[in-house]
C-alpha cells in the first residue's frame, strides 16, 4: 500500500464508506454494522481499489 497522508486516508475511507451505505457489496468479512468502521477495516486489509492523484 502506498503511503498516504491523514488527510488521503480520511478521504479515501468516507469515500468508501458513503458506498457501503448506499449498498456496495463489503469487500471483508467483519462483523460490523457501521459504514465508517467497515471502510476502516478495508482499508486496514488493504483491499480498496482507490488511488491518489497528487498534482505536482
Amino acid at each position: 500500500m502506498p503511503d498516504f497522508n491523514r488527510y488521503e486516508k480520511a478521504r479515501i475511507i468516507g469515500a468508501r464508506a458513503l458506498q457501503v451505505s448506499y449498498g456496495a457489496p463489503v469487500l471483508v468479512d467483519t462483523d460490523q454494522t457501521e459504514p465508517i468502521l467497515i471502510a476502516a477495516e478495508e482499508y486496514d486489509a488493504d483491499v480498496l481499489p482507490f488511488t491518489v492523484r497528487r498534482e505536482q
